[in-house]
């Protein structure tokens, strides 16, 4: 199995690193264009618009696709096995973003460690805000921190947060817009 890492230039320099990432694989019992097919373009969609708006984000940003998750986290356990994570401020995932039944879902931080929770719902509510400013329902979802789901399994704590969205509509509009313009280019 393989991961993919693409870097974008940061504008300043020594900057802090933004992972927003999502897995590659899919189940057997489930349709992989959705799990994770979906999670995994938009993460490719957001890069192009990056690059499409010409925005060069004050923090890198480190797009990464990761294999073999559901067969044990397998991508995401070399991941940070085999990278310097310090200067990683946040890990952003994406899953399941287009299947049909309708809603629209942000990891609660409140289920992070007491060492990042702080930041984990600072990303919480910059989602929630996205999706309240523009009359756009959402829930709140449990966020394991066990090592059972898609987000990187770190030994020391990295603040993480993403979307589980059930649907196409203004679910990846939001997703690209968010990181494009929110989390990217402003100071988080």
């Amino acid at each position: 199995t393989w991961n993919v890492v693409a870097d974008t230039v940061a504008a300043e320099v020594g900057a802090e690193v933004v992972v927003v990432g999502a897995h590659l694989d899919s189940v057997p019992e489930g349709p992989g264009i959705n799990d994770n097919g979906s999670g995994s373009a938009a993460v490719l969609e957001m890069a192009l618009q990056l690059a499409r708006l010409g925005v060069t984000p004050r923090r890198a940003v480190r797009f990464v696709w990761f294999g073999a998750e559901e067969v044990g986290l397998l991508g995401s356990r070399h991941y940070v096995n085999v990278t310097d994570l310090n200067g990683i401020v946040a890990n952003l995932n994406f899953d399941m973003l287009a299947s049909p039944n309708y809603a629209r879902m942000v990891y609660n931080g409140s289920g992070c460690p007491e060492a990042t929770r702080a930041k984990c719902l600072e990303l919480q509510a910059l989602f929630g805000t996205y999706f309240r400013e523009r009359g756009l329902a959402y829930d709140v979802v449990p966020m394991s921190t066990t090592g059972g789901s898609d987000y990187l399994c770190v030994p020391r704590p990295v603040p993480a947060c993403g979307l589980y969205v059930h649907s196409v509509t203004g679910g990846w509009v939001a997703v690209v817009a968010i990181v494009t313009h929110g989390l990217l280019s402003c100071a988080w």
